[in-house]
């Protein structure tokens, strides 16, 4: 073999070398990245814990932005969650709320949409009112609930805080606080109004229960706060009172931060029992409030409203471990919840759901296939438990800047003062300019109110002959 030969055979054996050498340390790289994401990976489906504030305005906490209010344990879990600051609920009051997260489907669908009955069909207390009230926990039976469907999947689940649809096991839990109607006190919780106000100790015997059975665990947590009676500690109380202050608007302020501390402690029941790698925290308001300065009740625009003071709630998901933290733009709906939740826990969705499953979006940090979010607006006593146009009294369309807000005429009966409804022509806001929808400029924007009317129409379209008219204010 001449040196020319024995050069070329050389540099061939130094090119397979050093391929191969590439290819053995690709194969060890990928190796080490699978073996990460595997031991990243949780062994079983997450525990799942549904954190529910009670009449809270959607900018009261400082990770919102509050000047004043001090929600330091929401703050540090909001920091290390994936945060979508633009999170709306359907329904501006509580009864629906709840029962859209526990369902999955807006109020229009599951049909409890008010707080109660109409008194003027059946006063309160009687026979035919206890039947009504009856009839309209009976709804919810129609659904599959969020906690069964956990249940079928082997998950323990515990009720607390407020919850309306009767007795923890009407709605499918295996473990609760609330009795429920027609038990003593069982409007809308009863004993799961303690939880928060007079301690977790429910929360943590469930907890020990759940791990002592090696069981995934879904915990609804949806305290009285920082719902009235507000009625806070003095030592969170001193912190906001101030010679300007309204006396009503400190302790508003004082309950957001005892909420913010049952947040708190109930992180820390958690860690404490090492279930925290293994545990998604999920946080929602059932429905806006703006406190009053001048009495003990809220303002205007605010809880039962249409308007951002009412349906805007921070919604975020906290799990450090497989979600990696960021701020999104997106608009989300409290109808997510449910099918994200299954699908986080390995169950398959029901059918006709409204809401997106944001699993993939929040693991992969992908666009959510979805360009505008809907609501609607009933009254707090319901006219006619099986026409809930009879108690319609918006529906509105956010599509990017743009919100449309219809105004109808359905019953209000004792909460008209709660819905002046002066403006009887469509109302359009651009909330990235106007977030405190001050100045209407529908007559200004035909086209776009045409686009969203139409929207809403292909969504929920009104049958009845109740609408107000819909020419553009001029």
């Amino acid at each position: 073999m001449n040196s020319e030969t024995m050069t070329g055979a050389l540099h061939l054996i130094m090119v397979f070398n050093m391929r191969a050498t590439l290819l053995i340390l690709f194969i060890l790289c990928v190796s080490t990245v699978r073996c990460e994401l595997q031991a990243n990976e949780p062994s079983s489906p997450p525990n799942i814990v549904l954190i529910i504030s009670d009449d809270q305005a959607w900018n009261d906490y400082g990770f919102m932005g509050h000047p004043d209010i001090e929600t330091p344990n929401l703050d540090k879990m909001a920091k290390d969650s994936v945060l979508f600051r633009r999170g709306y609920v359907p329904t501006a009051l509580c009864r629906p709320s709840l029962a859209t997260l526990l369902t999955g489907h807006y109020a229009s669908t599951h049909g409890i949409t008010g707080n109660d009955p109409s008194p003027k069909y059946a006063k309160p207390n009687t026979p035919e009112n206890n039947q009504q009230r009856a009839q309209l926990i009976k709804k919810i039976d129609q659904f599959p609930t969020l906690p069964a469907l956990l249940g079928d999947r082997g998950y323990l689940s515990h009720q607390s805080g407020k919850l309306w649809e009767g007795s923890f096991k009407n709605s499918g839990f295996t473990h609760g606080m609330t009795r429920g109607f027609p038990e003593r006190g069982g409007r809308h919780g009863d004993d799961g109004l303690k939880i928060g106000r007079e301690g977790l100790e429910p929360i943590a015997n469930f907890l020990d229960l759940a791990k002592g059975q090696k069981k995934p665990f879904f915990l609804w947590y949806a305290p009285f706060l920082p719902h009235t009676p507000h009625n806070p500690p003095e030592r969170l109380l001193n912190k906001y009172r101030t010679s300007v202050r309204p006396i009503s608007v400190a302790k508003y302020y004082a309950m957001c931060e005892w909420f913010d501390e049952t947040c708190g402690d109930l992180h820390s029941l958690v860690d404490e029992r090492g279930m925290s790698d293994n545990t998604l925290f999920i946080y929602v308001t059932d429905n806006g409030w703006i406190q009053d300065p001048k009495s003990q009740k809220y303002a205007p625009r605010s809880k039962q409203s249409p308007n951002e003071g009412g349906i805007r709630t921070p919604i975020f998901f906290h799990w450090p471990s497989q979600l990696a933290p960021r701020d999104r733009e997106e608009l989300v709906s409290s109808l997510d919840l449910f099918p994200t939740i299954l699908s986080f826990a390995g169950i398959e969705q029901p059918e006709n759901l409204p809401g997106l499953d944001l699993r993939k979006s929040l693991t992969e940090n992908q666009p959510l296939e979805r360009d505008r979010i809907f609501g609607e607006g009933f009254a707090h006593d319901i006219a006619d438990l099986n026409d809930p146009e009879a108690s319609l009294l918006y529906r509105w369309c956010i599509e990017g800047q743009w919100k449309l807000l219809l105004t109808y005429d359905g019953e209000t009966n004792r909460y008209a003062s709660s819905h002046p409804r002066t403006i009887k022509t469509p109302q359009l806001y651009n909330l990235l300019e106007d977030p405190n929808e001050l100045e209407n400029v529908a007559s200004e924007n035909s086209e776009i109110v045409q686009h969203l009317s139409d929207a809403l129409s292909d969504w929920y379209p009104v049958k009845t002959r109740k609408t107000l008219p819909l020419p553009i204010a001029k």
